[in-house]
């Protein structure tokens, strides 16, 4: 049950492009959010899958993951997901939920922010090294 719950944003993320699909009128902004999504869901669950069992809701440091997606970026879950939300917020046209979505991006840079200084504790050198070679 407890992973099944660790895909709950994903989960959610298709909901609202079953409700964009269902009723998002059909406009310039509808096919951008969905194309915005289709783009970044799959980087968004490839990062997850990379991850493995480092992926928490809470920051933890398990293991500093460094292959696939992580070679290049260090928040690829934040990023791509962000995007993933953000084109199905797009796609449903409810704009109150995309000023909702905006409102939130400075608690997800804390996140981040969180993240960084628990990882740099555990890996230090590594972890430094690794960040300097990567963006976001």
């Amino acid at each position: 049950m407890k992973r099944a719950l660790l895909w709950f944003d994903v989960v959610a993320t298709l909901v609202l492009v079953a409700l964009a699909v269902r009723y998002g009128p059909r406009t310039a902004w509808f096919y951008a959010g969905l194309g915005l999504t289709a783009a970044a869901m799959p980087f968004w669950i490839l990062a997850r899958l990379q991850l493995g069992r480092s992926f928490s809701v809470t920051a933890q440091a398990r293991q500093l993951v460094t292959h696939g997606l992580y070679t290049r970026l260090r928040n690829p879950i934040y990023f791509f997901g962000g995007l993933a939300y953000f084109g199905a917020l797009v796609a449903l046209q409810v704009w109150w939920l995309v000023l909702a979505w905006l409102a939130m991006t400075p608690i997800q840079i804390l996140r981040i922010k969180r993240e960084e200084k628990v990882l740099a504790e555990a890996f230090g050198a590594e972890y430094e090294s690794w960040r300097a070679k990567t963006w976001f």
